[in-house]
């Protein structure tokens, strides 16, 4: 059983893996063997995720290029390929967020939100792909979202990007499964990182929304989503493809919450 979540001597690239869940990821695939490789546009994001993960005994290789443009992704993961090894697992982690009504979005706040969520996840593919291909080995994870499939509101950028990830990683693992790739996404639900915070404490009307709609009564933890990318990282996930695995604590499978409905004694 161990040796399908086995990743020694397999080369993950997590884009973004600086903080939040894509640390997370990061730090779960190293404990499984992984060699760790985080790109970020700031060094100093990056000497000090690099501290970071020393902390956990992992030695992570670090590079700064920008997803959205071709030319700096291929010089980024070129060095990679010259250091570290050709890339085995890919994590498309990088992204952003606008909330912003959409009578009040400049056009190009949407069009960056975009780039980022949804031409760069593609971008990093082909250039990894190929190589993949050759070997007929490799494991794509673009991180999805619950708005992969709902609306909420002011996030109309975001919502929109992640739907369209969610159609692109079926549309990677119908062109590329036939090589032995394995092309999944990922849709987080609410997770409690540094970013979240200051929705979840003193008492924030958010956080009451969140603990009535997720069944499992709790923000998820970024370790969840760490564990939910070694599975599809792994052998134990050689025959899941185009699909998207939701770590939500169930509440997508939730309609909504009544007032008392819950409130009935076991």
């Amino acid at each position: 059983m161990n040796d399908l979540f086995d990743l020694k001597g397999k080369v993950a690239l997590i884009t973004g893996g600086t903080h939040g869940i894509g640390m997370a990821i990061g730090k779960v695939l190293g404990n499984a063997g992984a060699k760790i490789c985080v790109n970020d546009l700031s060094q100093d994001k990056l000497d000090s995720c690099k501290k970071e993960y020393a902390k956990f005994g992992i030695n992570v290789f670090t590079v700064v290029f920008d997803v959205t443009n071709e030319e700096d992704v291929d010089k980024g993961i070129s060095a990679i390929e010259k250091e570290v090894g050709a890339i085995d697992i890919l994590v498309n982690n990088a992204g952003i967020i606008k909330r912003i009504p959409i009578l009040d979005m400049a056009v190009a706040d949407y069009k960056q939100v975009i780039d980022v969520d949804l031409v760069a996840p593609l971008i990093v593919a082909k250039r990894v792909a190929p190589k993949m291909i050759e070997k007929r080995s490799g494991k794509i994870i673009n991180m999805c979202s619950m708005m992969s499939v709902y609306g909420r509101n002011s996030v109309s950028a975001y919502a929109s990007a992640k739907g369209g990830l969610k159609l692109l990683t079926a549309n990677m693992c119908c062109e590329w499964a036939k090589y032995n790739l394995q092309i999944n996404g990922i849709g987080p639900g609410y997770i409690a990182t540094s970013q979240t915070a200051p929705i979840r404490e003193g008492g924030h009307p958010f956080n009451d929304l969140v603990m009535m709609r997720t069944p499992a009564g709790r923000w998820g933890e970024p370790e969840d989503v760490g564990n939910a990318a070694l599975f599809l990282a792994s052998q134990a996930s050689n025959f899941v493809n185009g699909h998207v695995l939701y770590v939500d604590g169930g509440i997508l499978a939730n309609f909504g919450y009544v007032k008392g409905e819950n409130d009935i004694p076991e």
